[in-house]
Formats: C-alpha cells, sequence, structure tokens
C-alpha cells in the first residue's frame, strides 16, 4: 500500500506550482487570477485528497497563468481547514476541498461554529470514491449474506473499524447495521491505515474503508472484499458486487468537491466550475483519477449546490439512525 502511494504520489508530485503558465482566452481582462489562490485541503497530507488537489491545481495553474497551490489544514474532522476558508475573503483566492465531511458535520459535531450552507459557496464537484466492506481472511465469510448471517449467529462479537468516530467509513458501518438488523461493535482508528493493520491480523473481523486505500491489501490477498457501498460495481474492483444486493437501498461514498467563501462573485465561480469541469473532461486526467478508484462529479455550480444539499440531508438521516450510540 506504501508503495502504491509512493507511485501515485510519483505521477503528480510535480504539484501545482511545476506547471508552466499558459494563459486562458476567458482572462483576457487579467482580473481573476492576479496572484497565487490556496486551495486548503482539510486533511493530512499524503492521501487521495492530495491526489486529487494536485491533479487539477496543476491544470488550473496551466490554464489560468498563477499558481493554484496546495496547502493542508487537518484536524477537528475538517473543520480546521473548513473555517480557514469560511472566514477568508470572498475574493477567489482561497478555496476548500470540500467533502462528505462537510456534510456528515452539519448534523454529528454540535460544536460546529457555523452554518456550512450559508458559508459556502458551491464551485464544482470532482469525485466520487466508493467504499468497501473488507474483512479478515480469518472471518469464514466470502459474502454481505453471509456476513449478515454470522453477525446475527454472533451479536456482539464482531468488531468493526473505522477512520473515527464522525467518518463516511463509521456511518456508513451504522448504517449497515440498522439496515441488517446485526449488533457489531465499533472500533474507531485515526485513519485507516492503523484500521486495516488490526484488520489483517485478526484484531478486528471487519471494517468500511475507501477502495483507494483497501485495493492493493485486497489484491494481495490480505483481506477480503464482501461489497461496494455504491450502487454500482467499482471499476478496481469488478468481482466485489454492491452491497444493496443484499440490502435494498443501502448507498454511501466519499465525494469531493470545491468550495469558495459565501459571496465571493459569481463570475468567478464560474470561471472556476468551468476550468474544473475542463480537467476533469481531460483524458489523462480521468485516467488518473480512475486509478484512485475515484469517479469524476461533473456539471454546473448549481448543480454541485444541490448535491451538497442532499448529501447533508441524507447524512442527518444516517446520523440519526446511529445517534446516540454512535457517539
Amino acid at each position: 500500500m506504501i508503495a502504491r502511494r509512493a507511485f501515485v504520489l510519483s505521477l503528480f508530485g510535480a504539484g501545482c506550482l511545476a506547471a508552466t503558465a499558459q494563459h486562458s482566452p476567458a482572462l483576457a481582462d487579467g482580473v481573476y487570477p492576479a496572484r497565487a489562490v490556496r486551495w486548503i485541503v482539510p486533511y493530512a497530507a499524503g492521501g487521495a485528497t492530495d491526489v486529487l488537489s494536485r491533479l487539477i491545481c496543476q491544470r488550473l495553474t496551466e490554464r489560468l497563468g498563477h499558481p493554484f497551490v496546495v496547502e493542508n489544514k487537518p484536524g477537528a474532522g475538517s473543520n480546521i481547514g473548513t473555517e480557514a476558508v469560511i472566514t477568508s475573503p470572498p475574493d477567489g483566492y482561497t478555496l476548500l476541498l470540500t467533502s462528505t465531511a462537510n456534510a456528515i458535520n452539519a448534523s454529528f459535531d454540535p460544536t460546529i461554529r457555523y452554518d456550512f450552507s450559508k458559508s459556502i459557496a458551491p464551485v464544482a464537484g470532482v469525485a466520487r470514491i466508493p467504499l468497501v466492506l473488507v474483512v479478515s481472511n480469518d472471518l469464514p465469510v466470502h459474502s454481505v449474506a453471509e456476513f449478515i448471517a454470522y453477525a446475527k449467529n454472533n451479536p456482539g462479537k464482531v468488531s468493526v473499524g473505522s477512520s473515527g468516530v464522525g467518518t463516511s467509513l463509521h456511518l456508513s458501518g451504522e448504517l449497515f447495521k440498522a439496515m441488517a438488523g446485526v449488533d457489531l461493535v465499533h472500533v474507531p482508528y485515526r485513519g485507516s491505515v492503523p484500521g486495516l493493520t488490526d484488520l489483517m491480523s485478526g484484531q478486528i473481523q471487519a471494517m468500511f474503508d475507501n477502495v483507494t486505500s483497501s485495493l492493493e491489501l485486497v489484491r494481495g490477498g490480505k483481506i477480503r472484499a464482501l461489497g461496494v457501498t455504491t450502487r454500482d460495481r467499482s471499476e478496481l474492483l469488478p468481482d466485489v458486487p454492491p452491497i444493496s444486493d443484499v440490502l435494498a437501498g443501502y448507498e454511501t461514498s466519499s465525494f469531493y468537491g470545491v468550495g469558495a467563501p459565501a459571496g465571493t462573485p459569481r463570475e468567478i465561480v464560474d470561471l472556476l466550475n468551468r476550468e474544473v469541469n475542463a480537467a476533469l473532461a481531460d483524458p489523462a486526467i480521468k485516467a488518473q483519477i480512475g486509478q484512485l478508484g475515484a469517479i469524476p462529479i461533473s456539471g454546473d455550480a448549481g448543480t454541485f449546490g444541490a448535491m451538497l444539499a442532499a448529501e447533508t440531508a441524507r447524512w442527518r438521516t444516517i446520523v440519526a439512525l446511529a445517534s446516540p450510540k454512535a457517539h
């Protein structure tokens, strides 16, 4: 998995600053951008969020003639990075990699000091990444149906890991528990890697994880994939069926997009939306995103805003299923 991460990052490691600037005809008046633009990633460096961001930033740098610089501001379930953006001037020079965490925190985190829906101007979607239910090779199950049956026969004895309380991985497990009617024990970790390590050793029995970080372990036979959380199969795991084949209506995923502080001028939002969509349509970038198991999200700013609202409402329902025991 470490080798895969190094390989992926090496493909895009030149980053946003190494791109050769080329002015876009859309900016003949030179109004925006006139200087470097900060792209805030509210997570630690080195994961899929970094790769996605650097891919888009490199293209924006090339097209718009000024650096789009990735800054990692992790902490507090993405709230630190998010607050850094929404409290910045609405001038287009500070952008946020929005994510599922923003949709979840709106209802999950009672300490949140802002209303995300009112504080952010949706710019564009970037990608959606399926999650996958993976189990230890020691567990005597080979399908979602067998896993549910095993859990029902062993209530409270099956531990399911996640990358932390309140994450999409955790709440995907809570939704699974509610829909399947099983008693699973949630074990939160500080990220996917320690959870996957314990899964391989049999310290926990199952885990919901992003396809991106589990892929090489599944392919290497170190853990077993039972089902993906999206309605369609993942191109990277074509032999793994959707969980919804067994639990009708079950569906979750991680999504990423771009936001700006509320009040950012519409012409800047529209310009950035066009350029992000152009990047996602580029065959080379699409192929690189596909290596992460991600599915590009295209559409105008209004479409992305509607998606954010729908995701926030959907995760609010899932949080309600998980509370209070999820905490």
